[in-house]
């Protein structure tokens, strides 16, 4: 926190996003208290009032006000990290509850999470906006939420920074460790369809320097929204880990390390009924499917704070993302094969100031993306065959004479005139002329 030279308290434009308490006291005055829920993209100013000391003593009962967020226009909810925990089945590896059960207009509907009626969004990890051109094509979870601290979603109104995917925007503020101190978490868990999710984290913390590091593994047999009401070959199982180190190297500096590594397997769920309405548009009783996934991301972070209305970002990123469609060789009717990787390098910078009560941002995004996809069908119903050509009929008798025709060979052929061996004669001698003579 900053004081202003006419008494207004700023906020410092490092600290991350959430819920805040600002405590304001001065000898011969009453404490002040108010609260603040930080979005990003703001920069609040608060106006607080201190009051002369009195001897009395009072009793106040005060709750917080559910009021809009006054400093932007664009519909946020910001979710913390004990919703989460508070919140049941919101904490599994894979779920998404975080996000339904608190945002209007979120829903999940085959197998991935909509908003507004389209599922394009976006995912930024500590404000670095991590690309997925191939999002369709992912079942697994962007991120752990027990690794989430605070998790902002916007739906509408958004500043042109976040790009242009406008169903939603989800900015996930990861935990940092600064509040552990020496300690670990094992969390085991089990439920219904050998249902479990486990995680063993950790963290530590010191004046500057603070650490946050987790294993997860979960699995379950019942993964993806099966076609009928019987859950069969519905398994999923996965495992990762998630790192962040944050340094404040100096009062005005900032360096944050963020890296995420995740594997997941889905079994792909079919209609057991080979009678069924759908299995005679196309017959899948016989198809055992199965996708592996991966997913990696790298995010470097450096905050330079120039003055307590000022702040510059620098965020350079990798990203690695493989799906991998993969099917039993000898399924019926067809054995398809789908396998895409996607590697993304790139980077962003911003820089946020005021200026006579406005906030002005200047900033560029950009990366570069390498993609290798390969596709395969093998045709196990003998519908891939090629047809066989018709076989060849021997041309009619003709009762009509010829005569015979002599072709004569190609020039440049060997049996052409020009390539014809020369044949050597020998020579008569010749006689000399005699003169008769009378």
């Amino acid at each position: 926190m900053h004081r202003h030279r006419t008494g207004r308290v700023l906020h410092h434009p490092i600290s991350p996003l959430g819920d805040y308490t600002i405590t304001i006291s001065q000898k011969g005055f009453d404490t002040a208290k108010q609260t603040l829920t930080l979005a990003s993209e703001t920069a609040p100013i608060l106006h607080i009032e201190l009051h002369l000391g009195t001897i009395e003593q009072t009793t106040s009962v005060t709750t917080d006000a559910n009021t809009a967020n006054i400093n932007t226009v664009t519909p946020t909810t910001l979710i913390s990290r004990d919703e989460i925990a508070q919140t049941p089945g919101a904490d599994r590896t894979n779920s998404l509850a975080m996000i339904t059960d608190y945002v209007p207009g979120a829903y999940i509907t085959h197998d991935m999470l909509h908003m507004r009626g389209g599922h394009q969004v976006s995912w930024l990890l500590d404000g670095v906006q991590i690309p997925n051109t191939n999002i369709a094509s992912n079942l697994g979870a962007q991120i752990d939420p027990k690794d989430i601290d605070y998790i902002e979603i916007q739906r509408g109104s958004y500043t042109s920074d976040v790009g242009d995917r406008t169903y939603g925007v989800f900015n996930v503020v990861p935990r940092t460790g600064f509040e552990r101190n020496r300690q670990a978490e094992l969390i085991l868990s089990a439920g219904s369809f050998l249902q479990t999710n486990d995680q063993l984290n950790f963290g530590d913390h010191t004046e500057k320097f603070a650490y946050y590091a987790s294993l997860t593994g979960n699995r379950s047999d019942y993964g993806l929204s099966p076609p009928t009401g019987v859950v069969i070959h519905d398994a999923t199982n996965g495992y990762g880990g998630f790192a962040s180190l944050l340094y404040n190297r100096t009062p005005k500096d900032q360096l944050r390390l963020i890296t995420q590594l995740r594997a997941d397997y889905f079994q792909i769920p079919y209609d057991p009924d080979p009678n069924s309405p759908g299995n005679q548009q196309f017959q899948s009783s016989g198809l055992r499917d199965g996708q592996h996934e991966l997913d990696g991301t790298v995010a470097f972070s450096w905050l330079h704070t120039f003055n307590p209305a000022t702040v510059l970002q620098v965020s350079p990123f990798f990203h690695y993302n493989r799906a991998d469609y993969e099917s039993n060789p000898n399924d019926i009717p067809v054995a398809t094969t789908s396998d895409r990787s996607s590697t993304y390098a790139g980077a962003q910078a911003n820089i946020t100031t005021e200026v006579a009560r406005n906030t002005i941002q200047a900033g560029f995004y950009s990366f570069g993306q390498r993609d290798n996809y390969l596709f395969g069908a093998i045709f196990n119903d003998g519908s891939g065959t090629p047809p066989s050509p018709p076989p060849t009929q021997p041309p009619a008798a003709s009762s009509r004479s010829t005569s015979p025709t002599t072709t004569r060979p190609p020039p440049g052929s060997p049996s052409s005139p020009a390539f014809a061996k020369p044949t050597f004669r020998p020579s008569s001698p010749r006689t000399k002329p005699t003169r008769a003579s009378a």
